[in-house]
């Protein structure tokens, strides 16, 4: 029997075109003005928001439940509490602070690695970090043969002003606020935020979080689907543009919604909108598995953090897994594949919210009759499925086409050493797998520490904006420390995972990627693992500690997560 969902909250009628002119006519009256705000204003600006989101947390909470489908007292509610609430006020907290440093944040260490290329280490930042996130570290790398400056805005003379309109995503509902941050406080632009239908509901408490900056004409937040989202990006008040969603979107409003007439306007490179573009548009994100000595719990430990990376929110995330690696040689193979099996089984079933999902998964299981249903089905309900066996080919319709539901396929490469792996995973990832935003990279530590030059060698080799080392790619953008977008050096005809970054805290002007890493098991329960017991209780106590980090704070995120 198919669970019972709670209703979705009420629909946001659209904004009136007469509504988004005036809007836009008052913010480009005020985009020069937004460039003599000084930094202790704009320190104020970002406490006010911490303490709106703070505010809004309940009804933030509240609202993307029902949108998807959670009760509100089921321990899956903390993905709501951490992934909305808690890294938008991070990500205000933290730019606040590098405010405070003038624009230009001491990172705590840095270093070069052999070729010279700089790396920055941007996480733990002070005892507290250590303590919270025992072993983990992450590091923001600079594109070779670019300066490692910070806050451009910050130091240099103003310019002219500019009005950014931004896309909301639907999916998570942080992602709209937190592009919203870094337009305003590290591209020094006065924003439009149109918000996505799908999680419209949001926007409401946003216009209550960043009440002030809204009243003193910086920020408006307008709701619709096509018709308002055209008027925007062909407004003539609007100066640059600014998408997190599909590669489509992006290429409906840069090349025209007419394919043929897209084409032809690609091959004669005569694009439509010629605005500034940045975007981040999702990934067919790989996990290469290294093989190595693991023991039975370690298989386990693993199997359940793919499963979660593949699970959280439903799996409508950019950055979930979607193609698991494996060696064929590994003498684990087998035992892992029936753990993840028993994983995906064991996850509970969620609603498939997100718009087009049971089409999408149609359209895989056509492609693969021989996908393996592991959770349970229902109308409002996409089954975890495991798609085993696809080959390492970039022609395979899973390797080219982003699921966006819960699906993973799984990929054999013919090798049995840690460095044939290593050095095939690399070649994989970059060559046959769409997109460049996130990848994983599963290592046991002996293997780690027999293979450190293979390993760092293949980290410098991925071509990915966001790298997770026996974590879930999913830290990288909730750090907030670290930087959240593709790898450089996509163009408007071949957009791909999209351009530019956005989080950044540490305000570099010329990042390359980020990696983050996590001690092979790490305890206790992360986030992701869909089994997690207090999820909501530690999503409760991170707010608070988010919002004005203290000892005592601590302790109480301490108790929540270890009652996982």
């Amino acid at each position: 029997m198919s669970p019972r969902f709670p209703q979705p909250p009420a629909s946001i009628p659209a904004t009136s075109l007469a509504d988004l002119d005036a809007a836009l006519e008052r913010l480009a009256s005020r985009k020069q003005a937004w460039l003599q705000v000084g930094l202790e204003q704009r320190v104020a600006y970002l406490d006010g928001v911490v303490a709106g989101m703070k505010a809004a947390g309940p009804g933030l909470v509240a609202d993307g439940c029902r949108k998807k489908g959670i009760p509100l007292d089921h321990t899956l509610a903390g993905e709501e509490w951490l992934a909305v609430v808690t890294t938008t006020i991070r990500n205000a907290r933290l730019l606040a602070d590098a405010l405070q440093a003038q624009g230009q944040p001491r990172p705590p260490a840095k270093w070069a690695r052999a070729d010279g290329q700089e790396v920055f280490q941007v996480f733990p930042t002070n005892l507290q970090d250590k303590l919270m996130f025992t072993g983990f570290s992450a590091e923001v790398w600079i594109e070779p043969g670019k300066p490692a400056t910070q806050g451009r805005i910050y130091r240099e003379p103003k310019g002219e002003g500019h009005v950014a309109c931004v896309l909301g995503a639907g999916n998570v509902g942080s992602i709209p606020p937190m592009d919203v941050l870094y337009k305003l406080f590290v591209e020094d632009e006065v924003c439009v935020l149109k918000m996505n239908p799908v999680n419209e509901h949001v926007g409401p408490h946003l216009e209550e979080a960043f009440a002030q900056l809204i009243s003193d004409g910086f920020l408006a937040v307008v709701y619709g689907g096509l018709e308002v989202g055209k008027h925007l990006t062909d407004h003539p008040s609007v100066d640059t543009l600014h998408v997190t969603g599909s590669d489509k979107t992006y290429d409906a409003i840069v090349w025209g919604p007419d394919p043929v007439e897209a084409a032809r306007r690609k091959d004669a490179d005569e694009p439509l909108n010629t605005r500034p573009f940045s975007a981040e548009l999702g990934c067919v994100t790989p996990v290469l598995v290294v093989p190595g000595p693991w023991s039975d719990s370690d298989l386990e430990f693993q199997a359940r953090s793919v499963a979660g990376m593949v699970t959280q929110n439903a799996s409508f995330n950019c950055n979930a897994a979607k193609v698991v690696v494996l060696a064929r040689g590994w003498d684990k193979r087998e035992a892992f594949l029936d753990k993840l099996r028993q994983a995906l089984r064991q996850a509970p079933a969620r609603k498939a919210y997100y718009p087009g999902a049971q089409q999408r998964y149609q359209d895989y299981v056509a492609a693969y009759p021989e996908a393996e249903v592991l959770g349970a089905q229902g109308e409002d309900i996409v089954p975890w499925t495991l798609v085993p066996g696809v080959a390492a080919e970039s022609s395979e319709y899973a390797l080219t086409n982003e699921a966006f539901c819960g699906i993973l396929a799984q990929v054999d490469l013919d090798c049995s050493t840690p460095a044939e792996f290593l050095r095939q995973g690399v070649e994989f990832a970059n060559e046959q797998c769409w997109g460049t935003l996130s990848c994983m990279v599963l290592v046991h530590p002996k293997t780690e520490k027999a293979h450190k030059t293979e390993l760092e060698e293949a980290l410098g080799k991925l071509r990915y904006g966001g790298i997770g080392v026996n974590c879930w790619a999913g830290l990288v953008y909730g750090l907030v420390s670290t930087t959240w977008g593709a790898y450089p050096g996509h163009t408007p005809k071949d957009i791909q995972s999209g351009a530019g970054v956005v989080h950044n805290s540490f305000l570099f002007d010329h990042p390359q990627k980020s990696v983050v890493r996590a001690p092979f098991r790490i305890a206790p329960a992360p986030f992701w693992f869909p089994d997690h017991a207090n999820l909501a209780g530690l999503g409760q106590r991170m707010v608070e500690m988010e919002s004005a980090p203290g000892w005592g704070k601590l302790v109480g995120v301490a108790l929540a997560a270890f009652r996982a």
